[in-house]
């Protein structure tokens, strides 16, 4: 008997950094090669997403490192502290070399947690990031859900600075979890933040989320740092604690800088 492994598992971890790698396709609107797979060890299956090295595109302003690192080191900065949910994630070898494998997420059907509404159809308490025009101009709003794994998303950006949170990288899972994914641009020195999650512009912190900053902060001065720095540089670790610092100082989320576009293009 085969059992199907999911988010959570304990087993997961283990299952995507030592099993058996089956590649079954491509996902064809990816910026950088993206396969989806099948991974097996020990009776234990599941999908996953695998991202070689070898297939990505070279960036100017990320010279360091790889895209494949900067998702693991964006995991184990979420994992660490239990800011956000980014499913596990590794750094092995696969069929077409190393690259980053990452668990797959099962979602909930029509379970968007960032979309474009008519304002008349805006649900319930959502919050607006944007008022725009369609192809029509016709009036339209970027919103996303006021859901606390959302706010964790949104806290987890401030400190990854991630320059790509679009709204299909916010996953809601089918077991009731909100999940960020593709952290490939993430973690420069210089900020860069671009989210679609500016919902809660100058709103106070929840205290679970200031904890997990001081978590963050202890961490760092700890383990963390030394798992984090096969991916990252020195300054780009230094930069993760002086984002948490400047965070937990404001005690509130952050507004967009005047100096950099603040949303990612396209938005999904």
């Amino acid at each position: 008997m085969v059992d199907h492994v999911r988010a959570g598992d304990p087993a997961a971890l283990d299952l995507i950094t030592h099993g058996t790698l089956d590649v079954r396709g491509r996902v064809v609107d990816a910026s950088n090669l993206t396969l989806f797979c099948t991974v097996e060890l020990d009776g234990l299956t599941a999908n996953a997403v695998y991202k070689p090295v070898a297939g990505e595109r070279p960036l100017w302003d990320f010279p360091d490192g790889t895209l494949a690192g900067r998702e693991v080191a964006t995991y184990l900065i979420s994992d660490a502290i239990g800011l956000g949910h980014v499913p596990p994630t590794v750094l092995r070898d696969g069929p077409l070399g190393e690259g980053m494998v990452q668990l797959w997420i099962d979602t909930v059907d029509d379970g968007d947690l960032v979309e474009v509404f008519p304002p008349e159809d805006l649900p319930e308490g959502w919050r607006v990031v944007l008022h725009a025009a369609d192809a029509d101009d016709r009036p339209v709003v970027l919103a996303h859900a006021d859901h606390p794994g959302v706010a964790e998303l949104a806290a987890l950006d401030v400190v990854v600075n991630n320059t790509d949170r679009k709204g299909g990288h916010v996953l809601h899972g089918a077991d009731g979890f909100v999940y960020g994914v593709d952290h490939g641009i993430c973690l420069h020195t210089d900020p860069k933040l671009r989210t679609v999650l500016w919902g809660w512009i100058g709103e106070p912190l929840p205290d679970d989320v200031v904890d997990k900053l001081r978590k963050l902060r202890f961490a760092l001065d700890h383990d963390l740092a030394t798992a984090l720095a096969p991916h990252l540089t020195a300054a780009e670790i230094g930069a993760v604690a002086d984002r948490a610092d400047a965070l937990l100082s404001a005690g509130v989320f952050p507004a967009p800088r005047g100096d950099w576009r603040a949303l990612p293009w396209p938005l999904f």
